[in-house]
């Protein structure tokens, strides 16, 4: 290594007096013997000696390949540490909030207690006055009128109207429980004696006090706000109502058994698509008789056609399983035909390999992309920032041509994404056989090298899409929830989940109120005709109820 000098001494024979040397030959070989011994004795000094040298500057690349990796382990610690998510800094957030809330009632109470406004400052305050976002049009109106009579309070002469000034103002009232009671008099005939009366209507809890709204309220609330039912419970509580977490629990079950034929035919129209996005998340469930949660897994396939123009609605479907073995997406997608999105997790490649109809991997550049950006924020390089840059221009060139069919946008992508990956993959190639392997930033571009083949093929075929943040952002809600409602129960309840988010992540993608959706489903799901049962799903629901 640089900096260290070992100074090995020269080899120096013995001094020999050659005009005194003896005349018997077997006198001169034992002196020759000698030397020699001596020579190879030295040599192997120095032999082992450079052996020696050469192990401890491998130990000391290692030792700063070592320090490298833990330096980048440490600045990525310390931003998830001290970033934007860390309660000091949150807490800091909040109390500038509060100074700039004091500041500005402070600010409107000096504006209200000064002298009245010149015209020039009515002008300029005109000019900073925020514009006001408009309510929205579905929402009831109240209308709270001040009138001053019909009568002038100078003359006494009769007031008509010349116009009216109307300030619309947001209101909450708070949530409101009904008890709805259905009532079937029974009716007898005065002839005949028949007694006549309406059969019970289907109800999606048989017997059950829960009406559909409430239902459907119970399980947004668990789902897609994140509110366990013990917490449900506590709020129900502080309105009178007693709902113990058992009695909500056994509604999350009967009414996820009731929509199970819908969740296969949501499962059908995903598969049935050409280009999906696939990823899983870990959900912690609850060991039964262990008093510990183990790791099970959420996978989501998420079909969203709008980027290229497709007008097929888009949809997600969750499966869950008890671990991350690559059985289980094989088994998921054994009908699966087409592109899928993945971030390069080796569970997929059964599906790659597979002899009859392989899926056609498609690898992700914001993964590639995340690597790099790591590595910048802990230690900014050329390589980084030229990287980067790229990747960036990348994207620049799939903003411009969002929205167009998949032939222009492969011809797009042919023209001036191909340059530029050439370019990136030539560079990436440079910059491997320079770096350690070893080391943080070549394991970045081994990372990208190793999947160049599936990272290009999006230029090749205009339905794939750069990256797989399209199924990122239908698990999200699942990653956030975890936080509140900290584990699974079971098995079944992770199912029960997976069901759960497939149906209200979808009415969320095609832009439906998911509680209207799923309170109207419930309504009437009982009594309709399994055959037809695909009338609900949320992008045909909302077509029929438009």
């Amino acid at each position: 290594m640089g900096g260290i000098c070992y100074t090995l001494p020269m080899f120096k024979p013995a001094e020999i007096d050659l005009d005194s040397l003896p005349d018997d030959p077997q006198l001169l070989r034992q002196m020759v013997a000698v030397q020699l011994g001596e020579r190879r004795h030295f040599e192997d000094i120095i032999a082992r000696r450079d052996k020696s040298l050469q192990e401890k500057a491998a130990e000391l690349k290692n030792q700063s390949l070592l320090v490298e990796k833990l330096k980048h382990q440490l600045a990525l610690l310390k931003r998830r540490l001290f970033g934007a998510s860390s309660e000091k800094l949150k807490q800091e957030i909040d109390q500038l909030e509060l100074m700039i809330e004091d500041l500005e009632v402070d600010g409107e109470s000096a504006v209200a207690n000064s002298a009245p406004p010149t015209d020039r400052e009515k002008a300029d305050r005109e000019k900073k006055k925020p514009v006001r976002a408009v309510l929205p049009d579905h929402l009831p109106r109240e209308d709270v009128v001040h009138s001053p009579g019909d009568c002038c309070a100078d003359c006494g002469g009769l007031l008509h109207n010349i116009g009216e000034d109307v300030l619309e103002q947001l209101d909450y009232v708070p949530a409101s429980y009904r008890v709805i009671r259905i009532r079937r008099p029974k009716m007898a005939c005065r002839i005949c004696e028949t007694v006549h009366q309406v059969p019970a209507p289907d109800h999606a809890i048989n017997r059950g006090k829960a009406a559909p709204g409430l239902l459907a309220h119970v399980l947004m609330s668990k789902y897609m706000d994140h509110l366990p039912l013990y917490r449900q419970s506590a709020i129900y509580a502080r309105e009178g109502i007693v709902l113990p977490r058992s009695t909500m629990t056994d509604w999350v079950g009967q009414v996820t058994r009731l929509l199970t034929p819908l969740y296969e035919k949501l499962e059908q129209h995903v598969l049935a698509q050409t280009s999906l996005h696939g990823d899983d998340t870990p959900v912690p469930v609850l060991h039964p008789g262990k008093g510990r949660t183990r790791t099970g897994r959420l996978w989501s396939y998420v079909y969203d056609g709008r980027p290229r123009g497709e007008e097929i609605p888009p949809a997600a479907l969750f499966h869950y399983s008890p671990d991350r073995k690559g059985d289980h997406p094989r088994d998921h997608l054994k009908d699966y035909k087409g592109l899928l999105h993945t971030d390069g997790y080796s569970g997929f490649n059964k599906l790659y390999n597979r002899k009859t109809d392989p899926v056609r991997e498609v690898a992700c550049w914001a993964h590639v992309r995340r690597k790099f950006f790591d590595i910048h924020q802990a230690q900014a390089s050329p390589v980084t920032t030229e990287v980067l840059d790229l990747i960036r221009t990348l994207y620049q060139i799939e903003r411009e041509a969002r929205g167009d069919p998949p032939d222009k946008r492969r011809a797009a992508r042919k023209e001036k994404a191909g340059p530029l990956l050439k370019q990136l993959k030539a560079y990436l190639d440079q910059k491997q056989r320079q770096l350690p392997r070893k080391s943080t930033l070549a394991a970045a571009i081994a990372y990208a090298l190793k999947r160049w083949t599936a990272l290009i093929y999006y230029i090749e075929d205009g339905r794939a899409e750069i990256d797989n943040n399209a199924v990122e952002r239908s698990i999200r809600p699942v990653a956030l929830g975890k936080k509140n409602w900290m584990f699974c129960g079971s098995d079944k309840g992770g199912q029960r989940a997976a069901m759960m988010y497939s149906l209200l992540e979808t009415a969320k993608m095609n832009r439906i109120n998911g509680e209207a959706w799923l309170t109207d489903v419930l309504a009437r799901i009982a009594a309709y005709p399994i055959n037809r049962v695909e009338d609900f799903l949320p992008w045909n629901w909302k077509t029929n109820n438009a």
